[in-house]
């Protein structure tokens, strides 16, 4: 056991230093472009698994933090100042916002209200940027926003986007890594197991999970903010409720309530909806025939089966 550990552990210091390499090498095969969009959804998912996988909270509503993010930096670049550093700002501000306004009610709530009620805000929020307000979001046609050179670096270059990026996907990973090791997030565990406990043991239970679901919506909004500046521009598509099921997926694929998990489930997702395409048509029933497969053979997802596989491997060695 004390081997097994030691083996984790280093690898675990190592891993930043992996994730950044893997990005790296893929690259050049993938484009800088497609890879910066991979990682900005892996940010995304880290987001979203926050709330599901350590907290057990589904949500079908999620991509109204996303589009919260990249609305408020384009917001943020048309009408204030094309300093792409304060639309991430605001981006992320404009989600916690949301989360702080949301939070009372939404955290009051479990199981299918709680995925239905996120369901429903964000349909509430795809109105607004469509409809409501689409003399300022620009409607079904979008918001185009540009941004100045910031000390001699343009985020018009695709390499400093990517570079940008990255180094956000790593902080990411840090922090979310930093608040799963934490007593926040084992009891964040111990909500998902059994609430009633935790609240017998005399924590403030609602107050934990609205912290989570700001921390969470905050994230999701920062990669949106992302998308937003990779992109140059947004639309009512950042903010789609029919897309709120990508990231439910590309948990389930992963694994959820794992920080790796959720890397590996941003990139399988975004790997099956950017070829598969290309040679089959009706790319949904393949999607569809995966989840089948992660039902019934890897129900803790590919890294949960990964993990598994070598505690067993670990167990015969040490026997």
């Amino acid at each position: 056991m004390i081997k097994t550990t030691s083996k984790w552990e280093r690898w675990r210091r190592l891993d930043i230093l992996l994730i950044a390499a893997a990005f790296l090498l893929v690259a050049p095969f993938l484009s800088i472009q497609r890879t910066t969009d991979f990682m900005i959804f892996c940010i995304f998912v880290l987001a979203y698994d926050l709330l599901y996988g350590y907290m057990g909270r589904l949500s079908f509503g999620h991509m109204l933090y996303l589009g919260t993010g990249a609305y408020g930096a384009a917001m943020c670049a048309t009408y204030w100042s094309d300093n792409p550093l304060l639309a991430l700002a605001a981006g992320a501000l404009a989600g916690m916002a949301v989360g702080l306004l949301l939070g009372p009610i939404v955290m009051r709530t479990t199981g299918a209200c709680f995925a239905l009620i996120n369901l429903s805000f964000n349909q509430m929020g795809f109105f607004l940027a469509l409809i409501a307000f689409s003399g300022w979001t620009g409607g079904e046609d979008g918001k185009s926003a540009f941004f100045a050179p910031l000390w001699g670096i343009d985020v018009n270059d695709r390499a400093v986007v990517f570079t940008l990026v990255l180094v956000s996907l790593l902080g990411t990973v840090l922090l979310m890594r930093r608040l799963t090791d934490s007593p926040f997030g084992l009891l964040l565990r111990t909500i998902k197991e059994n609430e009633q406990r935790s609240v017998f043991l005399g924590y403030n239970v609602f107050a934990y999970k609205w912290i989570a679901f700001v921390i969470s919506t905050t994230v999701a909004a920062f990669a949106g903010a992302l998308s937003m500046i990779n992109y140059s521009y947004v639309t009512p598509s950042f903010i789609d409720p029919g897309r709120s099921v990508e990231v439910v997926f590309a948990s389930l694929i992963g694994g959820a309530g794992s920080v790796y998990g959720a890397l590996l489930g941003g990139v399988g997702f975004m790997a099956i909806s950017n070829f598969l395409p290309n040679y089959i048509q009706r790319w949904e029933l393949f999607l569809g025939l995966v989840l089948l497969a992660l039902v019934f053979k890897f129900r803790e997802g590919l890294w949960g089966y990964a993990v598994r596989l070598a505690a067993a491997r670990n167990k015969e060695e040490n026997q």
